[in-house]
């Protein structure tokens, strides 16, 4: 599975065959306090940095048409993000996993973000673009 937008990230949801909550985390860049010289200058000039989370969601693949509509609804709750993960959490017996299901997994996806450990997710920038990150 390749996931080069984000609407190809709704197709495979959508064609997971147990029904899908996608789960998303919008953080922004910030320089931790104890940065150095070096990573105060690279943070300036647009690049490094870690990422904080700011606030998460969590949507049925059918609650969503756009990404430019995920963007719209976003600016709604919270401040300016900079990267969005998305996870997903599928369901079983043919039933979809409800937002009350959704939290555990949500505050998990913190915690791994805080950590760095952003393997498991697709990440976003607000133009809609994957983003790797190392």
């Amino acid at each position: 599975m390749t996931i080069s937008t984000f609407d190809d990230l709704l197709r495979e949801a959508r064609a997971q065959p147990e029904p899908q909550r996608l789960l998303f985390v919008f953080t922004v860049a910030e320089l931790p306090s104890d940065a150095s010289a070096d990573q105060r200058a690279r943070f300036l000039a647009g690049s490094g940095g870690a990422l904080a989370p700011l606030m998460y969601v969590d949507k049925a693949p059918s609650e969503l048409t756009t990404f430019a509509a995920l963007v719209d609804e976003s600016e709604q709750f919270g401040p300016p993000w900079s990267i969005v993960f998305v996870g997903a959490l599928a369901g079983h017996a043919g039933q979809a996993p409800t937002s009350d299901d959704a939290e555990a997994a949500l505050g998990q996806m913190v915690e791994f973000i805080k950590l760095g450990k952003l393997h498991k997710y697709v990440a976003f920038d607000r133009q809609g673009l994957p983003v790797m990150l190392a």
